[in-house]
């Protein structure tokens, strides 16, 4: 018997970059998992016991090979190292931030969408992200995009959520979106009933990242009685009445402002007006405001009915900002004009890259008899991406639907069916390397220990 030597590629530990250095290993798993092991077998005649054997040995070669190159990839599964196709659609500040960080691990070959050509070439992108323009409301044209794709990613105006979610029902393909509407994410729900994909809404900031927070610090209590969620993208340095720069999307602003919120109350589950309920509140020195917004709670409100008696979410700005968009919203009537109100958002008001997002959830309850509480308090600022800097609302909201991606990918989470962000484990979110974006503070990895 002859065997061939077969020579594995490995990759250069002089390569530029961990992309370059992952794309070189990528190609060595392809040639080793491909290469021919040759075996002569005229000596042996063509016995049904050698052919197993030699099928053995050239199923092992494989496995060996796949799983040595494995070890230098971002995870710890083979398949991760084959590029998976992605569509993210909405090229504004949010959606170009998850085509960059996803084009930027290596894993991931991402074409962003957009109907707007001038906003596709305005996009900051590295060379690997394709784009393309496209009116996803024209009948069968996105349908056609997603075909053969692992996962398609909302990053549009909430309104258009519910359109790229049954695209992906009926071609098959992952959801995954930032969406903070109630009513979008109902009919998400509706959708994923008995799919074989999965559709996983919510996966920003708020909802997203704070309900995983939510629950985790919720599941250390034998009982509970108040989780209380507070989160806020503000500038760093505020030069209005309003005390507010344009940092997302202008349409998610004005509905999270406008629509009915949920919140538990003595146990009920109810719907509470936006914009009420004012409180102030300090964090490291500085005051802040918070007050109802909707969408922020997710699914958690529906998780946690029955178990706690009071559950709300709201948002954090500075003071004096709440009475100003009540006037606008309720006195002039802009509620009802929010193509004004957009307007004029956009007109006025500037948009920056130094902001700060701050997370602050409390949740208080029985643990062994006694009444305690734990608080999660966490800031965290713009800072550079690749070659250009980027806000912390980017930063945040674009790591948090990218982890779940990843997680999504490497079998952590259901492949199937309806996903809820208090399914995902907050150790796990933030060990995943898109997940870290949370993890920079020292606080914050001792209260996921």
């Amino acid at each position: 018997m002859r065997l061939c030597t077969v020579v594995r590629d490995t990759p250069s530990w002089r390569a530029s970059s961990a992309v370059e250095a992952r794309a070189l290993a990528r190609r060595s798993v392809s040639r080793a998992c491909s290469a021919s092991v040759i075996i002569s077998t005229k000596p042996f005649g063509k016995s049904l016991k050698l052919q197993l054997h030699i099928a053995r040995f050239h199923a092992s070669f494989r496995q060996a090979s796949c799983d040595d190159s494995c070890r230098i990839g971002p995870n710890r599964n083979c398949g991760e190292l084959i590029m998976k196709n992605i569509v993210v659609v909405g090229a504004g500040k949010i959606g170009s931030t998850i085509a960059e960080m996803l084009s930027a691990s290596g894993d991931y070959r991402v074409t962003l969408v957009d109907r707007s050509a001038a906003q596709l070439a305005a996009a900051e992108l590295p060379a690997g992200v394709e784009t393309q323009e496209l009116d996803i409301a024209a009948a069968g044209e996105l349908e056609k995009v997603l075909a053969g794709k692992f996962a398609v990613l909302s990053a549009a105006p909430f309104h258009l959520t519910t359109r790229i979610a049954e695209a992906a029902a009926a071609t098959g393909v992952h959801y995954l979106d930032l969406t903070e509407d109630v009513v979008s994410t109902r009919r998400v729900k509706e959708l994923a009933r008995g799919a074989k994909n999965a559709f996983i809404p919510q996966c920003g900031l708020a909802p997203g990242f704070i309900s995983i927070v939510a629950n985790d610090l919720a599941s250390r209590f034998d009982t509970l009685e108040s989780v209380r969620m507070r989160v806020g993208a503000l500038p760093q340095y505020p030069s209005n009445a309003l005390n507010y720069n344009l940092t997302w999307s202008t349409d998610g602003v004005i509905n999270e402002y406008c629509e009915p919120c949920e919140a538990i109350v003595e146990g009920e589950l109810i719907e509470v007006p936006p914009l009420e309920e004012r409180e102030e509140f300090s964090l490291d020195g500085v005051t802040y405001e918070a007050f109802n917004t909707s969408g922020g709670l997710g699914t958690l409100a529906e998780t946690l009915k029955g178990k706690v008696r009071t559950l709300n979410y709201r948002t954090i700005r500075y003071p004096g900002h709440a009475a100003i968009m009540k006037a606008l919203l309720n006195d002039l009537g802009l509620r009802h004009r929010r193509d004004v109100l957009k307007d004029i958002f956009e007109s006025a008001l500037p948009s920056t890259l130094q902001d700060v997002v701050i997370v602050f959830v409390t949740v208080s309850g029985r643990r062994n008899g006694r009444l305690l509480q734990e608080t999660y308090a966490n800031k965290i600022y713009s800072q550079r991406v690749g070659n250009l800097v980027r806000s912390a609302i980017q930063i945040t909201t674009a790591s948090g639907i990218c982890a779940v991606l990843d997680m999504l990918a490497d079998g952590s989470l259901p492949a199937k069916g309806f996903v809820r962000q208090e399914d995902i484990a907050l150790h796990a979110f933030l060990a995943n390397r898109f997940g870290r974006a949370y993890a920079q503070h020292e606080m914050v990895s001792r209260l996921a220990s």
